[in-house]
């Protein structure tokens, strides 16, 4: 049979682009995206207003265009977005250091935004500038979604204000890119109907015939009798299967067929139907939750995301698989799981199990180290793992010109020869880090540069976070992070 497809929610969005500050951190991180994004926003404008979240697919409309620029510095860039419909804010320097007003007359239109009588769903703001953490929050105090794409590291108080982050990498692959990075769903492709039997006399539109597929697959040991009957598809649709036929010669053939027959028949297609269909939302629900992450999600927030999507999961015992685990790994096959405390399951396509938190480090970090892990998100790797990550990253672009998606995958590769167990998006934190210090790859740093740039870029994002640092808690980080090869 074929899944009723969810509705697309249609949201209401107000975009806000900080420009100086996103051009200038894809600058840094690949120049190639800077420009596709100042000189075609209406291609990324067009990849943003459609796709996936965890609640299902979406389509945004945005009623507000907003850019917010220095025209002393980038007005060669104000005719690609007057083209693409954005009403582009002048934001001239204003003191001798060189900033600009852009941050004031961002945070004065949102407000106003806000206060509109059009009602904004949606307000999405393109900047890693952290000083716009209070006007998330006062977005999501007025229950509004709030979206955070960012172009540079950002502080965690920031993101975590956020329903949903888009990160430096992302935002590169968005802008360069046709395949938009919110679709966290493969195309539902309606099931072959083929030979169907007929439907009953009495039957309503709710009892029509059902398809006959290919040959059902094997049904879980553990699923319970109904769930036996339906045959789970990678594409995460379920296809329901008729019994096997008895053979002609049977007995059976000639027993009376009792006279509730056809109606009894009728009514278990249509609670298969709606069981099949519920348990294949929360199918869709837990994959467009796990592929939008930005690190493996825990177990228990992906059994929720189910629950939401399908409430009966829990009443019937997950589908008769007995838990949500096994149920995971019946319904979704081509993600990961990890059991180990808390749980995780994640998309083996973007991450490992290195990438799990505590999952790397050789040692256990002490009290600095667990703080700056978690105010900064910084990778828990051990010096020794940093040493190696950092090694491989000096001695990568001296062999080879800098390329941000190549560079990365060469260094993972690198490091997983050399024993140290270091996720793909780990390397790509450090990569983005160290350019946000202003080092370039370009050429042939060495070792140390690599080191004392990342150990900088670390340093800074804890002072961002408020964090009170020594002379020597500043030290010992940079030993940490360092890989012992910065000198204090």
């Amino acid at each position: 049979m074929t899944i009723t497809p969810e509705p697309t929610r249609r949201l209401r969005s107000a975009l806000f682009v900080d420009f100086d500050n996103v051009y200038i951190g894809l600058a840094r991180l690949d120049p190639q995206a800077a420009e596709a994004f100042a000189t075609d926003p209406g291609h990324w404008l067009s990849e943003l207003g459609q796709g996936s979240d965890v609640d299902g697919d979406l389509t945004r409309r945005f009623l507000v265009r907003a850019c917010y620029l220095n025209p002393s510095v980038y007005s060669r860039f104000r005719p690609n977005f007057t083209r693409a419909g954005f009403k582009v804010v002048d934001c001239p320097s204003l003191t001798q250091q060189g900033k600009s007003s852009a941050d004031i007359n961002l945070v004065l239109d949102a407000v106003d935004a806000l206060a509109a009588t059009t009602r904004y769903d949606e307000f999405v703001i393109v900047s890693a500038d952290a000083d716009f953490t209070p006007l998330a929050q006062r977005c999501r105090a007025d229950d509004r979604r709030v979206t955070i794409i960012t172009a540079s590291p950002a502080a965690s108080a920031y993101r975590s204000v956020a329903d949903t982050v888009i990160g430096a990498d992302q935002l590169a692959d968005l802008v360069t890119q046709t395949a938009s990075t919110f679709d966290a769903e493969p195309a539902v492709e309606p099931a072959d109907p083929g030979p169907a039997d007929p439907a009953p006399l009495d039957a309503g539109p709710a009892d029509a015939a059902e398809p006959v597929g290919a040959a059902p697959e094997a049904a879980a040991p553990e699923a319970a009798a109904p769930e036996a009957a339906v045959a789970a598809t990678r594409g995460g649709t379920r296809r329901a299967t008729r019994p096997a036929t008895t053979p002609k010669d049977s007995p059976a053939d000639d027993a009376p067929a009792p006279a509730t027959g056809p109606r009894t028949t009728s009514r278990a297609r249509v609670a298969e139907r709606v069981v099949d269909e519920a348990e294949a939302r929360a199918r869709r629900a837990v994959r467009r939750a796990v592929r939008t992450a930005d690190a493996p999600l825990p177990l228990g927030a992906a059994a929720q995301v189910a629950q939401t999507a399908d409430p009966s999961l829990a009443a019937s015992q997950w589908a008769g698989a007995g838990g949500f685990t096994a149920w995971l790994g019946r319904a979704l096959p081509d993600l990961d799981v990890s059991t180990r405390p808390p749980g995780h399951v994640w998309d083996p396509q973007r991450f490992g199990e290195a990438d799990l938190p505590g999952a790397v480090a050789d040692t256990a970090p002490n009290e600095l180290q667990r703080q700056v892990i978690a105010v900064t998100d910084t990778p828990g790797l051990s010096q020794a793992q940093y040493r190696v990550l950092l090694k491989s990253l000096a001695s990568d672009v001296a062999e080879h010109p800098f390329d941000r998606v190549a560079t990365s995958r060469r260094v993972h590769e690198a490091c997983q020869q050399s024993g140290a167990k270091v996720g793909r998006s780990t390397v790509n934190f450090v990569i983005s880090g160290v350019l946000y210090t202003g080092l370039s790859l370009d050429g042939t740093p060495t070792p140390e540069q690599v080191a004392r740039a990342w150990s900088d870029n670390v340093i800074g994002l804890c002072r961002g976070a408020r964090m009170e640092l020594t002379n020597g808690d500043a030290a010992a980080i940079r030993a940490w992070v360092g890989g012992g090869l910065a000198a204090a």
